[in-house]
């Protein structure tokens, strides 16, 4: 692969995920397109974190697409290189194991990633309780609103102090915990 800057990732990256999720919406009553997730957490990351590494930015806006698309490691690392693959992979559940599985091993496995998957599972689930707090998915009772707001805490404790200012972020949209 040949090198490129880092704006040029970063932009390959934004297109890539839109196309990657282009038919997908979240699960808020308003249904809005997926694409807006991948951005508010490479916003967070850049505008909120101070977070300007290129890498870490990449990884924010492809983080899902190994679990909700059809893409494999492999395409990740050939368009993107080895250390924004290895990021998306950390940061993704395996998708064959019941979700109650998967939400427990993010809590096991937050204080074991690198720091760079550590920024970017802080930001997602900064964005997350922002969107359960603010536009929840439709159906969701006020009890599976709380229960996600506190297991999103168990996985942000676990990764330790990566970045005072993310965390700081996530503590100020805790408060607002239904």
């Amino acid at each position: 692969m040949m090198a490129m800057s880092t704006i040029q990732t970063i932009l390959k990256a934004a297109a890539f995920a839109a196309h990657k999720h282009r038919d997908q919406r979240r699960k808020d009553a308003a249904a809005s397109p997926y694409i807006n997730h991948p951005i508010a957490l490479a916003n967070i990351l850049a505008n909120e974190g101070g977070i300007l590494d290129a890498v870490v930015i990449a990884a924010a806006l492809l983080h899902d697409t190994l679990e909700d698309t059809e893409t494999t490691p492999e395409e990740l690392q050939e368009l993107f290189g080895a250390d924004v693959a290895s990021v998306v992979v950390e940061v993704s559940d395996d998708k064959s194991l019941p979700k109650a599985k998967r939400k427990q091993l993010q809590i096991e496995h937050a204080a074991h990633i690198s720091g760079r998957a550590k920024l970017v599972k802080l930001a997602d689930k900064i964005a997350n309780i922002r969107d359960v707090a603010d536009a929840p998915p439709a159906g969701w009772s006020l009890e599976r609103r709380r229960e996600y707001f506190d297991w999103a805490k168990q996985v942000v404790d676990g990764l330790g102090d990566i970045s005072p200012a993310l965390r700081s972020a996530f503590d100020a949209a805790y408060a607002s915990r239904p």
